[in-house]
């Protein structure tokens, strides 16, 4: 059953400009609150283009449409430990149930000259692009571009939300930004399973654009709260690397999808995340938190890991993709070693 209250929408447009500003000091406090209260929040101001979101949603429908035989020209085992293309209804596991939507998954396009693909980093190279529809590839990168863009002004307002210089994210976890991006495609007529089961992100941030469809909920303190689609914002949420580098202030709260709308659902998330090497050491110091804190599904603490990103985002990704993880090798004892 869900809640009727509403996640809070938050101007991030002063966040582009000076972050002594008052419009920004605002704007990064409203975030904090919205972090440490659901962990979600919708964000206005964003600088993605709606001709950007929309070119991207008629080129991933004319993909989708496509046959399963040609969308298996870049399945994902072909990008072995890239972890890109494409994969087919019921292909991606979430707690170790199918989920029902099909997906496809891109990244930051790095060349074999790159210095992170020579050393066989796992997760990192280019993208499989199919050949047709050929407008993808610049829709996608397109929308990418600008989405990045907004992750990097809000976690300017997330060091400023935790008393920290705005540029602090930035400089002590984001060197090289793992940016991961995907379009997921959930059908119709699927009715008593879940597009996506109960889950939360891993790293800092995602961005969300959706469809009209809804279906996207959010359990909070309130109960499950629906996150539909609101005109001209992004649906922005805390990952479980943020709840950590933030001592337990900011929430990674589960989220699940149910398409119930009787029509296929577009989603298109971004996740910016910490640097692969970067060691998740909190910026600030641990609160105790336990009295606003919900018991997790999968019974895990995210603030008291330790280690690197890759450590955390490898032991969660082989779960996704189990026997894709084992045949290419992704494992968290891997050293990217650059």
């Amino acid at each position: 059953m869900t809640s009727r209250r509403d996640l809070p929408v938050i101007d991030i447009a002063p966040l582009f400009g000076s972050p002594d500003s008052r419009s920004a000091r605002r704007a990064a406090s409203a975030i904090g609150e919205a972090a440490a209260r659901d962990g979600f929040f919708y964000v206005s101001g964003h600088g993605v283009a709606a001709e950007t979101i929309a070119r991207l949603d008629a080129e991933a429908r004319a993909f989708f449409a496509l046959p399963e035989a040609e969308k298996a020209e870049i399945a994902m085992p072909r990008a072995g430990a890239a972890w890109r293309g494409w994969f087919p209804l019921g292909g991606e596991l979430t707690s170790g149930q199918p989920d029902q939507k099909e997906g496809v998954y891109f990244g930051e396009e790095l060349g074999a000259d790159d210095a992170r693909v020579a050393a066989g980093w796992p997760m990192h190279g280019a993208n499989l692009w199919p050949a047709r529809p050929a407008g993808l590839r610049p829709a996608t990168e397109a929308y990418m571009a600008q989405t990045v863009r907004a992750a990097e002004a809000i976690m300017r307002g997330v060091s400023m939300a935790l008393d920290l210089p705005a540029d602090h994210f930035a400089k002590a976890f984001l060197a090289r930004p793992t940016v991961l991006f995907r379009i997921f495609r959930y059908p119709p007529g699927q009715p008593g399973g879940w597009g996506v089961g109960e889950h939360t992100d891993y790293g800092l941030l995602t961005l969300l654009a959706q469809d009209d469809n809804g279906g996207l909920q959010v359990r909070t303190d309130d109960g499950w709260l629906e996150a539909p689609p609101i005109p001209g914002t992004l649906v922005c949420n805390i990952g479980d690397m943020l709840e950590r580098l933030s001592g337990g202030r900011f929430v990674s709260s589960p989220h699940r999808v149910e398409n119930r709308s009787g029509r296929e659902r577009l989603s298109f998330p971004l996740f910016y995340d910490p640097d692969f090497q970067a060691r998740m050491t909190p910026a600030a110091a641990p609160v105790d938190v336990g009295h606003r804190r919900r018991p997790r599904w999968d019974q895990a603490d995210p603030k008291a890991f330790a280690g690197d990103y890759r450590q955390y985002l490898l032991g969660k990704v082989g779960q996704v993709f189990p026997g894709l993880g084992r045949e290419v090798g992704l494992d968290a004892a891997h050293d990217p070693g650059v």
